[in-house]
């Protein structure tokens, strides 16, 4: 929750040069008013964070920098992006760490045979699932 340590001031700092209440924040990000209540709480046993996708949207409809709202740099930043499952240097090319994503979603991705394996487990009746699993060992 490094780049969040800052978020609650500075969305409150924005919400009040932009002249916005927290209902208004809401509706943007398509969350109650309580929501974002809580992500300007000044205790932190109080604060909540937004989800990525309530945040880009705050961002897009707000034309506000990600950066602005978010901890990009600070003491003992190596400049090193930390997202789940890949991390990529602000100096990498960025088209090398879409191939590593790529090659990531293609390894968990389905074929479609194990996809019509998993749609006639599903169908099957119970009894059925059960057979299966006990003669695969499961």
């Amino acid at each position: 929750m490094r780049y969040l340590q800052t978020f609650n001031r500075r969305l409150r700092q924005m919400r009040e040069a932009g002249r916005l209440s927290c209902q208004d924040v809401a509706e943007i990000c398509g969350v109650e008013e309580a929501q974002v209540i809580s992500w300007e709480a000044s205790d932190a046993r109080q604060r909540t964070y937004p989800d990525v996708s309530a945040l880009l949207d705050f961002c897009i409809k707000t034309e506000t920098p990600l950066e602005d709202l978010l901890d990009l740099t600070g003491q003992g930043d190596n400049g090193q992006l930390e997202l789940p499952g890949l991390a990529f240097s602000k100096s990498d090319d960025l088209s090398i760490a879409l191939k590593e994503l790529e090659q990531e979603i293609n390894r968990v991705q389905l074929s479609e045979e194990e996809v019509e394996l998993l749609r006639r487990f599903r169908k099957t009746t119970a009894e059925n699932r059960s057979m299966i699993l006990q003669i695969l060992g499961a």
